[in-house]
């Protein structure tokens, strides 16, 4: 059961692969106006690798200010593995939008082909494996995508629904908090009006709002 704590209205948002923080302007756009203070965290997602994301990451975390945490689809991967390495960190929830958090079938399609493998850099081995089952203390929570538009469709066949670029099974992550799906595809997430309004209802109140 979480304790009670005064409300966090800081959120720091973590962008996928291949994206700038620009990227995520929209989602945070909509989360300043449910009310919270938004930072985005940008790093060199292809030639940086996840390693120094983690580390920067878990550096910016460490001043004590109460946060929230929100990562679209790699970003949600980054975030979870700097909770799980730093389990210290002054981090009240985090919510995860197409994340493959299970490890994404796309991803592991490209890194099979000597053509294309190398597109995903050294973020390549995180997005193909995955993460851990969660057992942190802090509350994860997910928001994937249903519509199948995407580049992930050209890689891979999907076994049940998809945002086009990572299956909904590959992001339910044994040890979340809540689980919801909404209709996007997994580029639309961050432009989805749906998925913000749930990423803000887990992040305020701990669950999503029913559909």
């Amino acid at each position: 059961m979480e304790e009670s704590h005064e409300p966090v209205r800081r959120v720091v948002l973590l962008h996928g692969i291949w994206n700038a923080k620009s990227w995520l302007a929209p989602l945070a756009r909509r989360l300043r106006a449910e009310g919270f203070e938004v930072e985005v965290f940008g790093y060199p997602s292809v030639f940086g690798g996840p390693e120094p994301a983690i580390a920067a990451l878990i550096e910016r975390l460490q001043d004590g200010s109460p946060t929230h945490l929100a990562g679209h689809s790699l970003g949600g991967l980054i975030g979870l593995e700097a909770l799980r390495r730093a389990p210290s960190l002054p981090v009240r929830r985090m919510v995860c939008l197409g994340s493959p958090l299970c490890g994404s079938g796309a991803a592991r399609s490209l890194g099979r082909r000597a053509w294309t493998g190398p597109v995903l850099g050294r973020s390549g081995a995180l997005l193909q494996t995955g993460c851990p089952p969660w057992q942190g203390r802090v509350p994860v929570g997910m928001v994937a995508g249903n519509v199948a538009r995407g580049v992930g469709r050209l890689l891979t066949r999907f076994d049940g629904d998809s945002d086009g670029t990572v299956a909904v099974a590959e992001t339910r992550l044994p040890g979340l908090a809540a689980h919801c799906v909404v209709p996007a595809s997994h580029t639309g997430l961050v432009f989805s009006a749906d998925a913000a309004r749930q990423a803000a209802a887990f992040l305020r109140d701990g669950r999503f709002q029913p559909a």
